[in-house]
């Protein structure tokens, strides 16, 4: 295949956008449960789409129009980015290593799949996104002649910017590890379906004029330039719009230029996803320092052990981060919008100690070298106090830290003692009955794909999280009680600093009574929990 030429280069476009409706036409063949789905999120995303576009429409006249589509087209920008972090699998030609065997040059295979990238639902949705804004924005024969050069412009910018992101990241994606991180697309979701909630409600009281200054400033950032070029063309402004063209049209140059010199190394440069031999040296430095901060001996292992995999493996990492995330969240935003509480601030204590459940099954089929250093009853006791006091060592500091800026966006330092001591209290709990949840109700999280319960298992997952929580509520009631007591009691509230110290040696005593009664199942039952944890 020649690519020397325009032809050439024609021909290679042709090939490629012929392979992706191949690619797209062989997966639907597969199974009919494939086209249904397929078929339903075409129907959506149009039917979306149709609303969006007569709903940007409606905005014409609307002083505050600028304000509604520049933001929006930033947003559809940086959904370009990211989405190909999360979904590498989603486009089978995102992975220009593929065709690394093939006499293909740089630039002709930048325009092939730059064209391929416009097959799809994802572009079809944005046009529609880009059509109404222009509508709603154009007023006059120049507004809508740049907006003829507007439109393919930030369509471009949002593909091209998609491709480099992939490029730029196609080894991290294409292996395991970086599939597996994808399930973090659903923290950033619910992190984003939070900020949005709260941002439709703040924009609901005090009107879309909140926008303006925002749009001011994302009009001279590609691709919301372009709209800016077209929103200043109908108000006159004919030199800024000219300039705000010119920016999309060197973002987009820009991109594909990164993104054909990241093709050139791709498909040029060797693999170094291996280790060097320096990188051996730099892992035993880090070990060593952290050894250093933990206890000696066993326990400092355990926990030095499940530190590492909290970092290392992808699984257990998006759990942390998750939980981290939702248990800053609720509180924050529930403070933010007026209508939170204090206690709220037991979301951080509670997100994180469900963790403590299923130990063993973070483990999978590795917890066989595990098992092989349990013989009594007082190794299992202390793998588990390892295991609960690594969890500790970022709890402890992350409640506080939630609760104390809880308690300064509400204002209500009064409180802050007796929510650190429920939070206290409540983790404690959740150590105990994880403890002796994982020991009853072991099951296995594949290591593979998006599942965290194997088949066959989701009843056993339900049992050990849900029903810990309940019995850790239960535990919880005594301190609960205390609390009821002092607030109700004619002069509690001068004594409401006690639930401090009281929450703090309660939890402690009963995360200790947890793990002790936790041991000795955990030692009578290595057969069962090895076989039930390594089913994935």
């Amino acid at each position: 295949m020649s690519t020397a030429g325009p032809s050439g280069a024609a021909s290679v476009t042709s090939v490629v956008v012929r392979l992706k409706l191949s690619l797209l036409r062989n997966g639907l063949r597969q199974s009919a449960g494939r086209r249904a789905a397929y078929v339903f999120s075409v129907v959506f995303v149009l039917l979306f789409a149709a609303l969006q576009l007569i709903g940007l429409i409606a905005l014409r006249g609307d002083e505050h129009a600028a304000a509604v589509t520049v933001p929006l087209v930033a947003l559809l920008a940086l959904g370009w980015a990211v989405m190909p972090l999360f979904f590498p699998s989603g486009d089978e030609t995102l992975d220009p290593t593929r065709l690394v065997m093939l006499p293909l040059r740089p630039s002709p295979l930048v325009r092939a799949l730059l064209a391929a990238s416009l097959v799809g639902i994802g572009p079809l949705f944005t046009l529609c996104v880009l059509l109404g804004s222009v509508v709603a924005l154009a007023r006059g024969t120049v507004a809508y002649v740049t907006a003829v050069a507007a439109v393919p412009l930030a369509l471009l910018c949002c593909v091209a910017l998609a491709r480099a992101v992939a490029a730029a990241n196609i080894r991290l994606l294409a292996s395991r590890r970086g599939r597996d991180l994808a399930v973090l697309s659903g923290l950033l979701i619910a992190i984003g379906a939070q900020a949005v909630n709260f941002g439709a409600q703040r924009l609901g009281s005090s009107g879309l004029g909140q926008l303006e200054p925002a749009a001011d400033v994302l009009s001279w950032i590609p691709p919301s330039s372009a709209l800016g070029a077209v929103q200043a063309a109908s108000e006159g402004s004919y030199g800024v719009a000219v300039a705000q063209l010119a920016l999309s049209a060197i973002a987009l140059t820009v991109l594909l230029r990164l993104w054909a010199g990241m093709l050139t190394r791709l498909m040029t440069a060797p693999d170094g996803s291996t280790l060097q031999a320096g990188d051996t040296g730099r892992e035993r430095t880090r070990s060593t320092g952290l050894s250093r901060l933990l206890p000696a001996g066993r326990t400092g292992t355990i926990m030095e052990r499940s530190l590492r995999y909290i970092w290392r493996d992808p699984k257990t990492k998006a759990a942390w981060v998750t939980s981290l995330a939702i248990g800053l969240i609720v509180p924050v935003f529930n403070a933010l919008q007026g209508t939170g509480s204090i206690y709220f601030a037991c979301f951080a204590a509670g997100m994180l100690g469900i963790l403590m459940y299923n130990q063993f099954g973070q483990d999978t089929s590795a917890f066989w070298m595990v098992a092989m250093t349990i013989s009594s009853t007082r190794d299992a006791y202390v793998e588990l106090r390892g295991r609960a006091l690594a969890l500790l060592v970022v709890t402890l500091p992350y409640a506080t830290f939630v609760t104390v800026l809880t308690t300064a966006l509400l204002g209500d330092w009064p409180a802050l003692p007796e929510a650190l001591g429920l939070s206290f209290a409540l983790l404690g709990a959740m150590l105990a009955t994880g403890a002796w949840s994982s020991a009853r109700f072991p099951y296995s999280i594949p290591q593979e794909g998006y599942k965290s319960v194997a088949p066959g298992q989701a009843g056993l997952a339900w049992i050990s999280v849900f029903g810990g929580m309940v019995a850790a509520a239960l535990l919880c009631l005594p301190v609960i009680g205390l609390t009821i007591w002092l607030h109700v009691s004619a002069d509690g509230d001068s004594w409401a600093w006690l639930l401090l110290p009281v929450g703090t040696a309660y939890g402690a005593g009963i995360a200790e009574l947890g793990l002790r009664l936790a041991a000795p199942r955990t030692a009578g039952r290595l057969p069962e929990i090895l076989t039930a944890v390594s089913k994935g």
